[in-house]
């Protein structure tokens, strides 16, 4: 399983990147606004550190505009994927990117039948976003056990990206369903390496080792 860290926070993103856990990144007009820099920068300063995908947003709904913004972003880098949204619309565009080279990640998807037409389209990524579902006590991570289900019955190459990720536990379930990518928060990174055994047994050896004769 890949994993994309979910910000345009360039520090968070170097930070990921030294510790190895960042095979690529995924933005949105939300996350590039909390940074308080141009779109240019913020964008410039990803592409610049991360080889691999990395998502960029469109952000209008009308099929001609988001053509337009599709083909300027994917000239941005060899590694940008342009981020559309599950409408018919932008279905649309998926099916022109396709045809066109462009790699696509479709995103805001919640449901079996959303998948399926993305898959159809031609896009890259699917992105279900199973936290926003858990918020309204529906199960998230059955979605994703639907969507592999069915790509794998139809040798889709569309690659599931499990997005809005909140906690371990989804990446850890999302991988047992066989999601290519999990894109998560860098927080949610750091918390993977977290366990209370760990943490006691480290605790315990370093103990042990001042016991040592050192000569």
């Amino acid at each position: 399983m890949q994993f994309f860290i979910d910000t345009a926070d360039i520090g968070q993103i170097r930070e990921a990147m030294a510790m190895g856990m960042c095979d690529g990144v995924t933005t949105n007009p939300s996350l590039v606004a909390k940074t308080g820099k141009p779109f240019k920068t913020v964008i410039a300063e990803i592409l610049d550190v991360v080889p691999g995908p990395v998502s960029l947003e469109v952000t209008t709904d009308e099929f001609s505009e988001m053509m337009a913004q599709a083909r300027q972003l994917a000239d941005l880098g060899d590694n940008v994927v342009v981020k559309l949204p599950l409408t018919k619309p932008g279905l649309r565009a998926c099916r022109t990117c396709f045809d066109e080279g462009i790699a696509t990640n479709v995103t805001l998807c919640f449901s079996p039948s959303q998948a399926l037409l993305a898959a159809k389209a031609g896009a890259t990524y699917i992105s279900p976003f199973v936290g926003r579902l858990d918020d309204v006590s529906r199960d998230g991570m059955g979605l994703i056990e639907r969507i592999c289900t069915i790509y794998e019955a139809y040798d889709f190459e569309t690659q599931v990206l499990v997005a809005s990720v909140r906690h371990p536990q989804h990446v850890v379930e999302a991988a047992l369903q066989g999601a290519h990518v999990s894109t998560m928060p860098l927080a949610v990174l750091e918390k993977m390496f977290n366990h209370p055994l760990t943490d006691i047994g480290l605790a315990k050896f370093m103990a042990d080792w001042t016991k040592v004769p050192k000569e």
